[in-house]
């Protein structure tokens, strides 16, 4: 069979690490365009910011970086409801982790 590391083939593992790699590309994603907004407050660089991310992300998850965003698109069917809560906790940490980052090392 497919044993490996996780012990229960390879298609569970397989989820498992997607869905890891789509909570850190949420995390990191909300942490730079949190730092972004709260730094500069410039339109023009949030703007790129939010387009780099959602070039980098979009692959790995539906880069909607918004915990609003992510509800509405469970709502229409785009991300299964389990989930979300885990999605937007994610959200909220990196949002929070870059508001301490922006409150001790301002630029």
């Amino acid at each position: 069979m497919y044993n490996n590391e996780c012990g229960a083939g390879y298609f569970p593992c397989l989820f498992y690490r997607t869905m890891i790699y789509a909570y850190l590309a949420e995390f990191f994603a909300a942490l730079f365009l949190t730092y972004v907004v709260l730094a500069t407050g410039n339109p023009l660089a949030i703007g790129a910011t939010y387009a780099f991310i959602l070039l980098l992300t979009y692959r790995v998850t539906s880069a909607s970086v918004n915990p609003i965003v992510t509800i509405t698109m469970a709502a229409a069917g785009k991300i299964a409801p389990s989930e979300v809560i885990p999605i937007c906790i994610v959200q909220i940490l990196g949002g929070l982790i870059a508001l301490e980052i922006y409150k001790r090392f301002v630029i």
